[in-house]
C-alpha cells in the first residue's frame, strides 16, 4: 500500500500578518518590561486576541520570547559580514560600525531585547550564542590578525577590539533616550548618528592604523 504523501502548506497571508504582530508586540513588551515582566495576556489583550488564539501559534511565553531573538539575531547576523568579506580592513571597519550603527537605530526594542537577555546571563539564548555569535566573532578576530600577519594593521587585542566595536554602537540603541535628553531633542536624528559613525570609525582605525 503506497504511503500518504506528506503536504506541507505555506501559512496563508493573514496568518502571517497575524503573528508578525505578535512578534513586533511581544519585541515592544519584552524590551519595556524584560521576559519576567511580560505575560502572554498583557501581549494578546493589546492586539485583542484570545489566549488561545496566541498559543495557537506560540505555545509559551518563552517560545515566544526566543522567536523575538531568533528574529532580532537573524538580521542581525545577516549584515555581520563586513568583516570577514571585506578585501581590506579600513573598509572592513568603516562597513561594521556604519551597519551595527544602522541597526541600533532602526530596531532599538529589538536591541533592548537582547541586551536585557545578556545583562542577566544569557539564561534563555545562551546556547544560540555559542553556536552562532562565538563563530562569527572568532571569524573576525582571524581575519584581523591575518590583516596584522600582512602588515596591514597594527597588532592590538582584536577580540577585545570586537568588543568595544560592539558596545560602542550598542549604546546607541541602548541609552539613545538618555543621549537624547542631554542634546536637548526628543530623540536621536539621522545625523547624530553620522557624527557618531565618523567618531567611531575614526577612533577605532587610530588604533590599528601602522
Amino acid at each position: 500500500m503506497t504511503e500518504p504523501i506528506a503536504v506541507t502548506r505555506t501559512p496563508r497571508a493573514a496568518t502571517l500578518r497575524k503573528q508578525e504582530a505578535i512578534l513586533a508586540e511581544a519585541e515592544r513588551q519584552f524590551a519595556r518590561f524584560g521576559f519576567e515582566g511580560v505575560s502572554l495576556d498583557s501581549i494578546a489583550t493589546v492586539l485583542e486576541l484570545s489566549r488561545q488564539n496566541l498559543l495557537y501559534h506560540w505555545p509559551s511565553k518563552e517560545e515566544l520570547y526566543r522567536a523575538v531573538l531568533d528574529s532580532v539575531m537573524g538580521e542581525w547576523m545577516a549584515s555581520m559580514t563586513a568583516i570577514t568579506e571585506a578585501d581590506e580592513p579600513h573598509a572592513a571597519v568603516q562597513s561594521y560600525v556604519d551597519v551595527k550603527l544602522r541597526f541600533s537605530r532602526e530596531r532599538p526594542s529589538g536591541n533592548a531585547v537582547f541586551t536585557r537577555e545578556i545583562m542577566a546571563g544569557a539564561p534563555r539564548y545562551q546556547d544560540v550564542l555559542k553556536a552562532q555569535v562565538m563563530p562569527l566573532l572568532h571569524a573576525d578576530v582571524a581575519r584581523f590578525e591575518r590583516w596584522a600577519d600582512e602588515g596591514l594593521i597594527r597588532r592590538v587585542n582584536f577580540t577585545h577590539l570586537m568588543f568595544l566595536i560592539w558596545s560602542s554602537t550598542q549604546a546607541y540603541a541602548d541609552l539613545a533616550p538618555q543621549f537624547a535628553l542631554y542634546m536637548g531633542k526628543p530623540r536621536l536624528e539621522a545625523a547624530d548618528f553620522e557624527a557618531a559613525r565618523e567618531l567611531i570609525t575614526g577612533l577605532i582605525w587610530r588604533s590599528l592604523e601602522v
